[in-house]
């Protein structure tokens, strides 16, 4: 028995080939909008439908195998490193994500200055700023060519 159908039966989902074809597509593939899994899902079962993937991304989100992220003013991206708390980087040029492991030690911006009675158990932030192949090139260090460029 394969991991996925391992974790597919965990979550008490029934173990589908369109849910291993998403689960597979997250694991070589994190941090994708949902049209790319649809491409990816697709080169391997070309009859999938766009409904179909979206309910498996649903049903994987709701089981917690798989995480929904959106950056401000980006699509909704999904990976399936899940469970950590771990938080994003993403590049205000080229919009790349890469995952950032959780801050350990000392660290006051995770403690919420008043919760509101709230009982926390996660927090989520996001780094934003521009990726090394976008350092890379000149133009786009410079915030006017980047204004100009859009």
């Amino acid at each position: 028995m394969s991991d996925f159908e391992s974790q597919l039966r965990a979550a008490s989902l029934r173990v589908t080939q369109p849910r291993l074809a998403v689960l597979a597509a997250l694991r070589d593939h994190p941090h994708v909008d949902t049209e790319t899994v649809i491409a990816l899902v697709r080169a391997e079962l070309p009859t999938v439908s766009h409904q179909a993937v979206y309910d498996v991304l649903r049903a994987l989100t709701g089981a917690g195998l798989v995480r929904r992220i959106q950056p401000a003013g980006a699509n909704a991206r999904y990976e399936s490193r899940v469970g950590d708390n771990h938080h994003h980087v993403v590049c205000r040029s080229c919009g790349a994500i890469a995952d950032v492991d959780c801050a350990v030690g000392h660290t006051p911006c995770l403690t919420a200055s008043d919760d509101h009675g709230y009982v926390i158990d996660e927090a989520e932030v996001v780094f934003w700023g521009i990726c090394p192949d976008c350092a890379a090139e000149p133009h786009r260090n410079d915030p006017r060519a980047r204004k100009a460029s859009r």
